[in-house]
């Protein structure tokens, strides 16, 4: 059935077009992600979809009694509670709204007003909201941001079982990876829709990811083939005014037009040039000594008593340091980064910041930006007129041409964190701090970020729920639990994936069938290994490990190389499959061998 059919949609900005005669069907069962660059259009393809815009060109049209919800980038709550906001209209099913809230990390602020609410709280509310109703199509911007892991992952399941049509933007490759059977690529005013086939599998983003490497690589043969064309026909012109005259004129003005035609402008010109230096980081980066802070429970002044966020924290950041640190909403890692930023004062314990600190913070709320400045304004900062180094800084960080002089309003979300990153790296930090940096970025910027992130020499702390960033970017994960403890989880990314797993399976468990009479916890097995012994055999573990990481990466360094090779794409994918095998029984072993050293140290 065909919820939503739109043909020869087109928009605009002021100096570029968007995309033009885009046309695109959602039916039942379709689940269809939109990609592209931060500023393509994206956002503006959603709400002309949902109803909220109409378009510059062509028309949108509904099936017959399509029930369709949509979730924008920035949504407008309804004045009342939080509670009311979702289950009013539920008739008698209120406890599914409630049932949604809880999923979604705001089971807690039920009768809070919604005035009184932060903007990712307002997402998750506006989220919860449209999965506790039914609806026949979704169309949903962004998602995933402003959601713990928890909740990203019910989401993901909620998903990829929603039998109507899906039209999504998200930055979050796992969702993208496991949600979608088509990616929508906008690419400098034209659209492509990639649909899975038996060469890439059955995710869209497969589709998507094999079918640019394709297209980048027929546009360099392309353009290979007309400089040797062209080279042809150069000679040809040159043999003088005899040659010329015995030729068609025809044949002239096509080698003219050959020789003028040169290749599609690139999206964006160069790499992201996030390589803007930074401070000399001597040997003291921050310790934290016993730090611990907690709230006023009276926020006006009032001092019965106080909300803990976090119990005593020691802890030291050292050059070359990647930190992640996770947990729930609400568990304090953001308050975490203020207090290293020196936003926030320690209620217990003191903060030691080495000589050489200095500190760029990339918060998840942004900097304070001037709708009304403009972007070459907002980079100038106190000078009156940027400076040639400032122009080009700006280029380097893909705002060039009429960009410059656009008004901050008038930027994508995806395009205000870009120019906020800009503002935060021009300080030249060395110690930096990135609060759910992923959000609203697209996913080259992304990529682009993560190779900085490889080679850039000092202290970096990173808060996100993005698992392929996390992955990417942290070497140690700090895990807040919601009650105040922060605990350094052993293993990294993937020895704290496999505890939570571990963690969240052992609640359910308990939940659904908690036994009658007690039992003790299970005692762990003591090692009869030597000290030593278990230090040498996880050193050989960890590099293990290390070694299948890279090799499973290269293998998919060729799938992607591969292009259209079906015999050599057949082979890549069953050695991938068995790379990954190999990735994770070397993980395995890290933790078997990590718990049991965990254990001898617990007997000594």
């Amino acid at each position: 059935m065909i919820l939503i059919d739109a043909q020869g949609l087109g928009a605009s900005r002021p100096g570029r077009a968007l995309f033009t005669d885009l046309s695109l069907t959602l039916s039942d069962g379709d689940r269809i992600g939109v990609v592209g660059l931060n500023g393509c259009g994206k956002s503006t393809l959603l709400t002309m979809m949902s109803g909220q815009r109409e378009p510059e060109a062509g028309a949108v049209r509904r099936g017959r009694n399509a029930r369709v919800g949509a979730l924008p980038q920035l949504p407008v709550l309804p004045a009342g509670t939080v509670r009311s906001a979702v289950c009013d209209g539920l008739d008698g099913q209120e406890w599914q709204g409630e049932a949604m809230l809880s999923r979604l990390g705001m089971g807690g602020v039920l009768d809070a007003s919604t005035d009184q609410l932060s903007g990712g709280q307002k997402k998750r509310v506006a989220l919860a909201a449209l999965l506790a109703r039914e609806w026949d199509a979704l169309i949903l911007d962004e998602p995933t941001n402003h959601l713990d892991l928890d909740a990203i992952a019910y989401l993901e399941e909620w998903l990829a079982a929603f039998p109507g049509g899906l039209l999504l933007v998200t930055h979050d490759r796992h969702v993208l990876d496991r949600v979608t059977n088509k990616v929508l690529e906008i690419d400098r005013g034209a659209t492509y829709l990639h649909v899975p086939s038996e060469r890439t599998g059955g995710s869209g983003y497969a589709a998507y990811l094999a079918a640019r490497a394709e297209r980048e690589a027929q546009a360099a043969t392309a353009e290979q083939t007309r400089k040797n064309l062209a080279r042809h026909e150069l000679a040809w012109l040159r043999r003088g005014a005899p040659a010329r005259t015995s030729k068609p004129k025809a044949r002239i003005d096509a080698a003219n037009a050959l020789l003028a035609r040169g290749p599609q402008a690139s999206a964006r010109e160069g790499e992201l040039g996030l390589s803007l230096g930074s401070a000399r980081l001597g040997s003291k980066g921050v310790e934290l000594h016993g730090v611990g802070f907690s709230w006023p429970s009276a926020r006006d002044g009032g001092d019965a008593g106080s909300l803990l966020v976090l119990k005593p924290l020691e802890y030291m950041l050292e050059p070359g340091d990647r930190l992640g640190i996770v947990g729930p909403n609400g568990a304090g890692k953001s308050t975490l980064l203020d207090l290293i930023a020196g936003r926030l004062q320690p209620t217990q314990g003191s903060i030691e910041i080495g000589r050489t600190v200095k500190i760029g913070y990339y918060d998840q709320l942004g900097r304070d930006l001037e709708v009304n400045q403009r972007v070459r304004d907002a980079v100038a900062g106190d000078k009156s007129e940027p400076t040639l180094d400032d122009v080009k800084l700006m280029r380097q960080f893909w705002f060039d041409g009429d960009a410059q002089f656009a008004p901050i309003g008038t930027l994508s979300g995806g395009e205000r964190r870009r120019l906020q990153l800009l503002l935060t790296l021009i300080e030249q930090p060395n110690v930096l701090l990135l609060d759910e940096p992923t959000n609203d970025l697209d996913l080259d910027t992304l990529r682009a970020l993560e190779e900085f992130l490889d080679d850039w020499p000092g202290i970096v702390v990173v808060v996100s729920h993005d698992r392929v960033f996390l992955d990417r970017t942290v070497t140690e994960v700090v895990a807040l639990d919601g009650n105040g403890r922060a605990t350094k989880v052993r293993g990294g990314v993937a020895g704290w994936r496999a505890h939570h797993a571990a963690t969240q399976a052992g609640t359910t468990l308990a939940n659904t069938a908690a036994p009658r009479i007690a039992t003790p916890p299970p005692t762990r097995p003591v090692s009869r290994k030597s000290p030593s012994t278990l230090r040498r055999q996880l050193a050989l573990a960890d590099r293990e490990l290390a070694d299948a990481i890279a090799a499973r990466d290269g293998v998919q360094n060729e799938l992607v190389a591969a292009g259209g090779d079906h015999k050599e794409l057949a082979r890549l994918s069953a050695t991938l499959a068995t790379s990954q095998s190999r990735v994770d029984a070397a993980e395995e072993r890290w933790l078997a061998l990590a718990d049991e050293a965990e254990s001898l140290l617990m007997d000594i």
